[in-house]
Formats: C-alpha cells, sequence, structure tokens
C-alpha cells in the first residue's frame, strides 16, 4: 500500500429484484439513448460525499461502519427505505426515498470514522435513474423507466462502503432485507 490519498464514500445500493430492474433500465437507456452521467456510477443512494484519506485508512473506515451498523441495527426499520415517488424532472429523473434510518447510521459512522477531511452527510436521499441528459431524451427515458422500474416493489439494500480512485474498490457492504 502507498501513502497516496486516496476518495471513500457510504452508499446504500438498492439489491433483488429492485436492483435487476435498474441495471436493466441503464443497461437498456445507454443503449437506446446513449450514456449520461447516471452511467458513470452503479444505482445507489449516497449517504456521505466523497471524503480524503489514505489508502491504508480502509480498514479503520470498515471498523467504523461496523460499529455504526453494532449500534443502529436495533433500531433498523422494516423496511429500511421507503420510496417516496419515481420523479422526472427537467435535468434529473429517479426515485425519491425516505429513510431516517440510513441518514442515522451514516450519522453515527461519520462520527466514529475520525476522518481527516470533513464528512459530508447527505439530505436528500434518492436513486438517480438519468441525469445530465440531452434534454431531447427526457420524454424516452421517462417511458423506459415507467416501462422498467416499479417504485413499489420490496427492495433489499446493501450498506458499501466504496473507495474510488480509476475505479471502484468495495471495501464492506452489510445487507439489509426488506423482510425478518
Amino acid at each position: 500500500m502507498t501513502n497516496e490519498s486516496t476518495k471513500f464514500i457510504l452508499y446504500a445500493c438498492p439489491v433483488g429484484e429492485l436492483g435487476q430492474q435498474l441495471e436493466t433500465y441503464f443497461k437498456e437507456s445507454l443503449e437506446r439513448c446513449g450514456a449520461n452521467t447516471a452511467h458513470q456510477y452503479m444505482p445507489h443512494c449516497t449517504l456521505t460525499g466523497f471524503f480524503e484519506d489514505k489508502q491504508q485508512a480502509a480498514m479503520r473506515y470498515v471498523a467504523a461502519l461496523k460499529s455504526a451498523l453494532a449500534q443502529q441495527l436495533p433500531q433498523q426499520p422494516i423496511p429500511v427505505a421507503e420510496i417516496r415517488q419515481l420523479s422526472f424532472h427537467e435535468n434529473w429523473h429517479g426515485l425519491e426515498l425516505t429513510a431516517p434510518w440510513f441518514q442515522s447510521v451514516a450519522q453515527t459512522f461519520a462520527s466514529l470514522a475520525k476522518s481527516p477531511s470533513p464528512l459530508r452527510l447527505k439530505t436528500w436521499l434518492h436513486v438517480s435513474l438519468a441525469y445530465g441528459f440531452d434534454p431531447t431524451l427526457a420524454k424516452p427515458l421517462k417511458q423506459m423507466a415507467l416501462h422498467i422500474v416499479d417504485p413499489q416493489i420490496p427492495v433489499d439494500w446493501e450498506l458499501r462502503l466504496y473507495q474510488r480512485q480509476s475505479n471502484w474498490h468495495c471495501h464492506y457492504y452489510y445487507l439489509l432485507t426488506s423482510v425478518r
């Protein structure tokens, strides 16, 4: 390991049936409409902004996330997040979420992480389907999303701690199921 600085981030990623629908949407939208900014990422809900540290700090962040989960799991609601709506704005399409438990985990993680750079906690929780697209593609992207993505289906989530340099590396994930 080098002493080089790198970026870390905490995501909640939809998995299961909704995760598969989102993967299908991303693939089909790329094929039919070309790349937009959302294609640079996997389907996710951002819980913290990127924060920087040395590469060797990854295990410290994994320990902080495990500790945050241990503190928060007794209060985990089912479902852990509610999809409020599938939204279509001029420059953004996606799923808008209500997920106070995710925010509690992120806040606990941030307090335990001891990062040399500030951890910015996200308040607008969402999963982006498309943004940074040509305005002429808004209608076909919307039609595709309405056809492929069902925001009413139960969704499982994985909390994931990623490192990003030239590629993505998941250091830790924890599955949160929609049923007990």
